[in-house]
């Protein structure tokens, strides 16, 4: 596990006791490189790097933060290609997660200080970059004693499964869940969270020529049953679940196309679904007889609006301190990653975007 980056020193403290006694002050000489697109298109084309200086003076509610990791999500690089449902006004920063460190604040910011950790409150905040001035409600306040990966990948996989996993089936210790892309950020916070509560998984993968070590690594994290897109179309499929004690009650999907309808055929009666992604880029074509004949329900999840509808509630805070306690407790670890610095931009929006990749892109600020 990482241990925490980025300390504050001693004299950040002391400047930022000084400055609190002003309304409006100036901060030292600040600059920050950015990785930004000036138009969207495919990302290997479009995002850039630029050094920019920081505004020279910090107003009563803003902060100073420097920025430490932040992952590559596929939600980034279809903001990237202008797919995404959020477009922000370009030129944009990049970065839609991540975890960032206070170096100052407004003389009339509470509850946050130097030396603490904050991850953005809202989708397209800009996280690929070292440094951003902002207003105090645009982060939430994290802990900081757990590993600096889990945190700067906490608010988009892990809150998705926690939100799923809560919200629309009645789920009790001994029940059963199927997911498609098991191996996904979303599909391993899924087998985490539900064997913490006692939640039965069928996992499905893509087939692949290390198919035997993808298998083991989820069933370390505690999947049940690991099994291929293709032996889901086969007779032993349906002889897998008849072997369970539950059916199916909750299945997840993000993939969409084959592998969704083969998710709908596998629920049990009253059955839902949850859509959170259309990886294959296909429709979900249901099966007339699951709708018809065991009443399956179909929804549809964004994290980025449950975010924004809950930007304040007690659920977004309880959440991110349950998921928090079981990190802290190692029964909740980070995806795989591999760290790139901002320099290495290109090489690291390539892996990104390569199939079959095995590990999360992150960047490292320092």
């Amino acid at each position: 596990m990482a241990a925490p980056l980025g300390l504050v020193s001693q004299s950040c403290k002391l400047v930022s006791k000084v400055v609190r006694s002003a309304c409006l002050h100036k901060v030292r000489n600040l600059s920050t490189k950015q990785l930004y697109v000036q138009s969207f298109g495919q990302p290997e084309n479009v995002l850039q790097a630029r050094d920019v200086e920081l505004p020279s003076s910090l107003g009563p509610r803003q902060i100073i933060v420097k920025m430490l990791l932040a992952p590559i999500n596929p939600s980034d690089v279809n903001m990237m290609e202008g797919t995404y449902f959020v477009q922000p006004p370009l030129p944009a920063i990049m970065g839609n997660e991540g975890v960032g460190e206070i170096v100052e604040v407004g003389a009339e910011v509470k509850g946050l200080n130097p030396g603490d950790w904050i991850i953005p409150a809202d989708t397209a905040f800009g996280t690929w970059q070292t440094m951003k001035l902002i207003e105090d409600t645009e982060v939430i306040k994290l802990r900081n004693d757990i590993p600096a990966l889990s945190a700067a990948t906490i608010s988009v996989n892990p809150c998705t499964a926690y939100r799923m996993l809560r919200d629309y089936a009645h789920l009790v210790p001994g029940d059963v869940i199927i997911q498609n892309g098991s191996n996904s950020g979303v599909g391993v916070s899924v087998i985490q969270l539900a064997r913490e509560w006692g939640i039965k998984t069928v996992n499905i993968v893509r087939s692949r020529p290390d198919i035997d070590n993808l298998i083991s690594y989820l069933k370390s994290l505690g999947a049940d049953h690991v099994v291929t897109e293709e032996f889901c179309r086969k007779p032993e499929m349906r002889d897998l679940l008849k072997s369970l004690s539950k059916q199916p009650k909750l299945a997840l999907n993000c993939v969409g196309g084959q592998s969704s309808s083969e998710l709908l055929r596998h629920l049990g009666q009253g059955g839902i679904m949850v859509t959170y992604g259309g990886m294959s880029k296909k429709p979900i074509i249901a099966p007339t007889g699951a709708l018809l004949f065991k009443e399956i329900k179909l929804f549809g999840y964004w994290n980025t609006n449950w975010n924004r509808l809950h930007q304040t509630d007690i659920a977004r805070f309880e959440m991110l301190s349950d998921i928090s306690n079981l990190i802290k407790l190692s029964k909740f670890v980070p995806p795989e990653c591999e760290l790139f610095s901002l320099s290495e931009y290109k090489k690291a929006v390539e892996r990104a975007t390569s199939g079959y990749k095995s590990c999360k892109v992150v960047f490292k600020m320092t």
